[in-house]
């Protein structure tokens, strides 16, 4: 930023838009004409993603309900906007379930690129090659070539359309810096700085939280690429050593990174763990504390800015005077002094879908400028077209400029198939430091999990 049988129950739920509808795509046979006569002439496509609790307010619920009004199809498509409504690590699960059936396969579904090579793997997505070399737009430089890089799997081929992108960084309350006798315009220069303006904020200004980052196992990927990738890549490692291919179980810097999570927690930097290690935690942080004056810094990423602006779930017309984005410092700011992650989302068709070509044309619509860059914006992220961003609507906006200039020094998750895996690993490992396990002993079980996932030739120690 989806279903099987306890997953219909959020299609029941769902909110579906209804436009008539034309069966153009020509290589259904009789299960194209099966669906079709089910919704009375025209073509049903359905299309999953995860439902965050903004509901209606939800950037890609705008944006699919406001691509319909200007579909030149839509009387020849029934769309069905189906959510799935769930944490960001239950998402995962729920949907690779529903992929593994045509019964419950959505023809649409928004993919995090983290997860697109575990689920090409498993056989759930369909190769776009072929839909690809016929859009037009995908082959004269209006996509950013570095971004397809992130939806191409390990056998060369192309499984989804890149909608969005990000970089992550330390959002921060300019009014409680200034009551903390903290400096405005902030860039902290090593992890120990960040620390101090913590203690030096809980002292001078006690009933705010002065730092948030995901620490738990319900906040799914938000605590391992936000919080512990983050805190790792600064210190110089990753977590597969880049010589041996070998995944990185214990280490320095893997201690080194849940030390300075056990330093938030156990010197009460941080939020309370009810309110951390739930779901809805970064929701919490940004559309609620971070507004209200409740939170001093906010190790996240860029879309934060987009629960802020006037179609936001948050809106908040003062955000852009009083927060600052600061990159976030290596361990002692080494290297070039600063670490970012970026990710991305995608959207892609599942392998046991029907209606392919038709869902392909609607992705196109989807991704038109016309329609996508208001879609962009409300979503606070950075685009993937390289006519978007010169839009100055778009690049306009405060941060944006920031956000996409830390791009350039970037690191990416790995793409193993074994990664999402990992990742739940990861997950328990910071939640358990963040509840008061000893980072040894998390660090302990972390190698037990990752050995027997991945297995004991494919693990290091260093």
């Amino acid at each position: 930023m989806n279903l099987k049988k306890f997953i219909s129950l959020s299609l029941v739920a769902t909110m579906t838009i209804s436009l008539a509808a034309c069966t153009s795509t020509e290589a259904s046979g009789d299960a194209q004409k099966e669906e079709t006569a089910q919704t009375g002439g025209k073509t049903k496509i359905t299309v999953t993603y995860r439902e965050d609790g903004a509901a209606d307010a939800n950037p890609l619920y705008k944006w699919l309900q406001a691509a319909y009004e200007t579909y030149d199809k839509k009387d020849q498509i029934e769309l069905n906007i189906a959510p799935i409504s769930a944490s960001e690590g239950d998402y995962f699960a729920k949907i690779a379930l529903s992929l593994q059936s045509a019964d419950t396969a959505p023809n649409l579904v928004a993919e995090d690129t983290f997860q697109l090579a575990t689920d090409v793997a498993a056989g759930y997505l369909t190769n776009l090659d072929t839909y690809l070399a016929e859009y037009d737009d995908w082959n004269n430089g209006a996509y950013f070539d570095k971004l397809k890089i992130g939806v191409t799997a390990a056998d060369g081929s192309i499984y989804g359309v890149p909608y969005s992108t990000d970089t992550r960084g330390l959002w921060y309350n300019k009014e409680i810096f200034k009551q903390a006798g903290l400096p405005e315009e902030w860039e902290p220069r090593d992890w120990a700085e960040i620390i101090e303006a913590c203690k030096t904020i809980k002292e001078k200004v006690p009933d705010v939280v002065p730092f948030w980052c995901n620490s738990g196992v319900a906040t799914g990927e938000g605590t391992s690429m936000q919080t512990y990738e983050m805190l790792l890549y600064g210190t110089g490692e990753r977590l597969i050593d880049e010589e041996s291919g070998k995944w990185v179980v214990s280490s320095q810097g893997i201690l080194d990174s849940l030390n300075f999570i056990k330093d938030i927690y156990s010197n009460n930097l941080g939020p309370s763990l009810s309110k951390v290690l739930n779901g809805q935690a970064g929701n919490t942080a940004a559309r609620e504390y971070l507004p209200q004056g409740k939170l001093a810094i906010l190790l996240d990423g860029n879309w934060v800015q987009g629960n802020y602006g006037p179609e936001g779930v948050s809106p908040w017309e003062e955000y852009s005077e009083v927060l600052g984005f600061a990159p976030m410092p290596t361990q002692y700011g080494q290297d070039e002094g600063s670490v970012t992650l970026a990710g991305g989302w995608a959207w892609s068709i599942p392998e046991k879908s029907k209606n392919k070509e038709d869902t392909f044309d609607f992705i196109k619509h989807l991704m038109d400028p016309a329609v996508y860059t208001q879609a962009i914006i409300n979503m606070g992220n950075i685009c993937t077209r390289t006519d978007v961003n010169e839009d100055p609507a778009y690049a306009g906006r405060p941060f944006m400029q920031q956000a996409t200039n830390f791009l350039e020094g970037a690191d990416f998750r790995p793409k193993d198939e074994k990664y999402s895996q990992v990742s739940t690993h990861i997950q328990s490992m910071v939640e358990a430091v963040a509840s008061g396990t000893s980072p040894e002993d998390a660090m302990a079980n972390y190698v037990s999990d990752v050995t027997r996932t991945v297995g004991e030739d494919s693990v290091m120690i260093k």
